[in-house]
């Protein structure tokens, strides 16, 4: 498994729930581009219209500008291929919950190329202060902890 892109923000900004793997519908220019690492999951975020789940906001680039269609749109929305009980399973828990559902990380399972989401809740602002606090915390007290052992 090969990590295109990762969205590192999305950790820090949203509780992480639950996770689910989604295949991704994308043109063979856009497949090559993010086999390349060309891709960005930054303000990226996944809707569930009717029966079908859409990643909107990332951006592929073309793999080759010069050879790119004229109308091609680098963040178009791009079909999620989730199983129906899956696809149900999120719509219910976002509507009756409040819950978010975000990209985590691109990867290439094989020739395929896989979206890991997550279905999430916003962190406050406060709450992301007092998390980075416990985890500043918890380093400084395994590295004292470290140099005893020395």
């Amino acid at each position: 498994m090969k990590v295109l892109s990762d969205n590192r923000r999305a950790r820090h900004d949203y509780e992480v729930l639950e996770t689910f793997e989604a295949g991704l519908s994308l043109l063979g220019t856009e497949v090559k581009s993010a086999k390349a690492g060309n891709v960005s999951l930054r303000g990226a975020f996944v809707t569930v219209q009717g029966n079908e789940a859409y990643l909107i906001n990332a951006t592929i680039p073309p793999w080759q500008v010069q050879n790119a269609p004229a109308d091609y749109d680098a963040t178009r929305s791009r079909k999620l291929l989730l199983k129906a009980s899956e696809l149900k399973y999120l719509a219910g828990s976002r509507k009756t919950q409040g819950l978010t559902i975000i990209p985590l990380r691109l990867y290439a399972k094989g020739p395929r190329v896989k979206l890991l989401i997550a279905l999430a809740r916003g962190r406050k602002r406060w709450r992301k202060k007092q998390i980075l606090k416990e985890r500043d915390i918890q380093r400084d007290v395994e590295r004292l902890l470290r140099g005893k052992d020395l």
